[in-house]
C-alpha cells in the first residue's frame, strides 16, 4: 500500500521519532501510509483527480494557472459573488464558476478569496516564501523536573490535522481532554462519524458555551493545568473569546502549546483559510503531479491534514518531555511543502513513480487499511461537569 500513497515515507520518519521519544508499543505498530489513507479508505472514497477525494474542493483553470477553490462549507458559496464582483451567478453551477475562473488570473483570484475568507491556493504558489513547517511563536517558562505522570492534553481542535495529533498522543499514553462548542460541535462528528470515532475514542468529552463568560473562566482555568494544549483557530479567533495564547504560555510553566493553521500564524498567511486539500495544492503537491505526468489533480486525501497532525503530536511530545515549554505553530502548506522537499531531496525517481503511480490510480478505490481499533467514545459533553467542577474550586 505505501507504494502507491506519495509522502508516505516523510509520514513514516515522523512516527517513527514520536514512538522512539514515546516508547509506546501502539506507535511502532503504526506506519505512515495508514495514517494517510485510512479516513478515504474507511468512507469509500477514490483516489481523486480535479475533484478532491471528500468532494469539497476542485481544481479549475485559471487564464495563467490552476486553482484550487474548496467549497466545503454552505457559506462558501454565498461568497463567490463578492470573489467574481457578479451577482449574475449560480452559485451552485460549477461550470459557471469554470467560466468565470478561465479568463483570470490566478494570483489576483487568490488573493481576493482569502481577503474574503475563502480557502483557495494557486499550483504553482512560491513556497520559497514559506516558513519552516514548524516554527516557535513564543518562548515558554522553563519547568522543573519532569513529572512521573502522563501529560495532560487539553484539544480544541477539531476536524482532522489537530484531533489527529491528540490521537497519536492518546497512543503515547497522554490523558487527552477534547473541548468543543455547545453551538458548533466538531464536524467531523455527523460528517463522517466512523473516523471522527477512530480519531476521538479514549478522549473525555467536555463542551462548552464560549459565548457564556463563566464558561470561558472555566476554560481559561482548564488550560492553566494542562501540559500541552492543541488549537487550530486564527488568531482573531482566539482573541474574540478573550484568550492570549502568549499570555497563558509565559504563565505556566513548561506549557507546550500547539497551533495548527491552513498558511502560518503571524502575517500575511494569519487570516488566511485553509483546509487539508487546498493547503496540499500550496504547498506544491499539485504541481509536481504535473511535472511528473502531465495533467495536475489533488495528490492523497486532504493529505496536508494528516502529515500536519503527525508532525504536530512529534513537536507536542518533545517540547512536554524538555520541559521548557513554549508556542509552537504549524502551517498545514508548509508542512505540505516541506515533505514534498524532502521526499525530493532523498529519492526524486521514487517521487516520481509514487506520483505518476497515484496519477494513474485516479478513480479506483484507496487501498484497504487495517486498523480497526475503536475504542471507547464518550458522550457528548460526558466529562464535561466532573473535569470542570475541580478546576472551578481552585
Amino acid at each position: 500500500m505505501s507504494a502507491e500513497i506519495p509522502l508516505a515515507r516523510c509520514a513514516d520518519e515522523f512516527i517513527g521519532k514520536l514512538a522512539s521519544v514515546s516508547g509506546a508499543k501502539a506507535l511502532f505498530d503504526l506506519d505512515g501510509a495508514t495514517l494517510l489513507g485510512e479516513r478515504a479508505m474507511l468512507a469509500g472514497m477514490t483516489i481523486p483527480g480535479r475533484t478532491s477525494a471528500g468532494g469539497g474542493c476542485r481544481l479549475f483553470d485559471a487564464g495563467d494557472d490552476a486553482v484550487a477553490l474548496n467549497l466545503s462549507r454552505p457559506a462558501d458559496r454565498e461568497l463567490l459573488p463578492a470573489l467574481f464582483e457578479t451577482d449574475a451567478l449560480d452559485s451552485t453551477d460549477d461550470q459557471a464558476i469554470a467560466a468565470l475562473i478561465a479568463p483570470r488570473s490566478a494570483a489576483a483570484l487568490v488573493l481576493r478569496g482569502r481577503e474574503l475568507g475563502l480557502a483557495i491556493a494557486a499550483e504553482h504558489e512560491d513556497v520559497s516564501a514559506f516558513g519552516a513547517p514548524c516554527s516557535e511563536l513564543v518562548s515558554g517558562v522553563p519547568a522543573g523536573t519532569a513529572q512521573r505522570r502522563a501529560p495532560r492534553v487539553v484539544d480544541l481542535s477539531a476536524l482532522w490535522a489537530g484531533p489527529l495529533a491528540s490521537h497519536l498522543l492518546w497512543l503515547a499514553g497522554a490523558d487527552i481532554l477534547k473541548v468543543e462548542s455547545r453551538t458548533r460541535p466538531d464536524a467531523m462528528r455527523t460528517g463522517d462519524p466512523q473516523f471522527y470515532a477512530l480519531l476521538n475514542q479514549g478522549k473525555a468529552s467536555i463542551v462548552l458555551d464560549f459565548a457564556d463568560r463563566n464558561d470561558r473562566r472555566a476554560l481559561r482555568s482548564l488550560l492553566g493545568t494542562a501540559d500541552i494544549v492543541i488549537e487550530a483557530a486564527r488568531p482573531r479567533a482566539l482573541s474574540q473569546l478573550g484568550f492570549d495564547a502568549a499570555d497563558i504560555v509565559r504563565s505556566t510553566p513548561g506549557l507546550a502549546w500547539i497551533t495548527i493553521t491552513g498558511h502560518g500564524a503571524t502575517s500575511p498567511g494569519a487570516d488566511w483559510v485553509g483546509f487539508g486539500d487546498d493547503c496540499g495544492v500550496a504547498g506544491g503537491l499539485s504541481a509536481a503531479l504535473r511535472s511528473a505526468c502531465g495533467r495536475t489533480g489533488f495528490v492523497g486525501d486532504a493529505i496536508a491534514d494528516p502529515l500536519t497532525g503527525i508532525l504536530a503530536a512529534l513537536k507536542a511530545w518533545e517540547a512536554w518531555t524538555s520541559r521548557r515549554g513554549g508556542r509552537f505553530g504549524l502551517a498545514m502548506s508548509h508542512v505540505a511543502a516541506f515533505c514534498l522537499a524532502r521526499t525530493h531531496e532523498r529519492d526524486p525517481q521514487a517521487l516520481q513513480d509514487r506520483l505518476l503511480g497515484w496519477s494513474a490510480s485516479t478513480g479506483q478505490p484507496f487501498p484497504e487499511v487495517t486498523r480497526r481499533n475503536f475504542g471507547t467514545l464518550p458522550s457528548f459533553g460526558e466529562h464535561t461537569h466532573s473535569l470542570l467542577a475541580p478546576v472551578a474550586t481552585c
